[in-house]
């Protein structure tokens, strides 16, 4: 028989844990349909999770602090987005490259802007909302229903990434950007000012998931504290098929196995804890050894447009 108090924990559990690597998957599809990698999405994290710190510590409001980790997020996107469009670096170079630089930064910035407190200074968040009614329902009102502000704009986000990508002129640009740039800009599309435009957008997302981190889960500020949600979030990219509800499903997916092994890890005291805490990591090289395989990226993702050789 089924534990229904159990299994509401755990799909509970999916949504806060998976709401992190949705953002940042989410971010990822839309670098990717511009035909651009975001290997940048775990230090992307780090930077909105810094960010939201920072805004919440020093005036004490959750608001200024979502509004300074999305600034964080797009200055980022716009530093990957210059490496990749301007300079012509390889993609997965600039990407590591921005990880490393994120990393080093947000240690050393958080040390400076917290002092003594760094990894301690406690932030005002998001509480809880939870939807009249519906919050009651038994096993999905507390996984859907009872949520932070957060949780809800992340389905907002991706039901209107999907819209805009799949639906609109402008969605079918950026799409045909990461299809055959040179066949959009021939068409008259502004390949670039697209890719600008798709990489910001994609660092915010990415900066989101570490908004979530501080202001919804944690309310502090720790390095490293991603703990590579965003490499994670890449693999959910490849399971969604660039797909915006796709990614966010497979997101769920790593949250769900994340919940499940810390539900292991209390139920089961006598296992080396260590054991559970690869659980999502490994559900995530199963699944995208056995699903992954036949997934087809856009064609011209990670390569560099050059006008002057269309």
């Amino acid at each position: 028989m089924i534990d229904l108090v159990l299994l509401g924990d755990v799909l509970a559990g999916t949504a806060r844990l998976g709401t992190p690597i949705a953002f940042a998957a989410l971010g990822g599809v839309i670098a990717e349909r511009g035909g651009l990698y975001n290997i940048g999405l775990e230090g992307q994290i780090l930077a909105g999770a810094l960010g939201a710190a920072a805004g919440s510590f020093a005036t004490g409001s959750a608001m200024i602090g979502l509004g300074c980790g999305i600034i964080c997020g797009l200055i980022s996107g716009l530093l990957l987005g210059y490496m990749s469009i301007r300079l012509r670096i390889n993609q997965l170079v600039g990407g590591i490259a921005l990880n490393l630089l994120l990393a080093g930064l947000t240690a050393f910035l958080s040390r400076q802007i917290f002092g003594a407190q760094a990894g301690g200074a406690r932030v005002n968040g998001f509480s809880q909302t939870d939807i009249p009614f519906l919050s009651d329902l038994p096993v999905v009102g507390p996984s859907l229903f009872s949520q932070d502000p957060l949780f809800y704009l992340l389905i907002g986000l991706a039901i209107a990434a999907w819209f805009w990508l799949m639906k609109s002129h402008k969605g079918l640009d950026l799409r045909a950007v990461g299809e055959n740039p040179k066949a959009a800009d021939l068409a008259g599309v502004p390949v670039f000012r697209m890719q600008y435009l798709a990489i910001a957008v994609s660092g915010a997302l990415a900066a989101l998931a570490g908004v979530h981190l501080v202001l919804s889960q944690v309310y502090v500020f720790a390095e490293g504290m991603s703990a590579g949600k965003g490499f994670i979030a890449l693999a959910a990219i490849i399971l969604g098929r660039w797909s915006p509800i796709g990614a966010i499903c497979a997101a769920l997916f790593f949250g769900f196995c994340d919940a499940v092994q810390f539900k292991l890890q209390f139920t089961s005291p006598e296992i080396p804890y260590q054991l559970f805490l690869i659980l999502p990591y490994l559900a995530s090289l199963i699944a995208l050894v056995v699903l992954g395989a036949k997934a087809s990226a856009p064609a011209c993702v990670g390569l560099p447009y050059d006008r002057e050789h269309r």
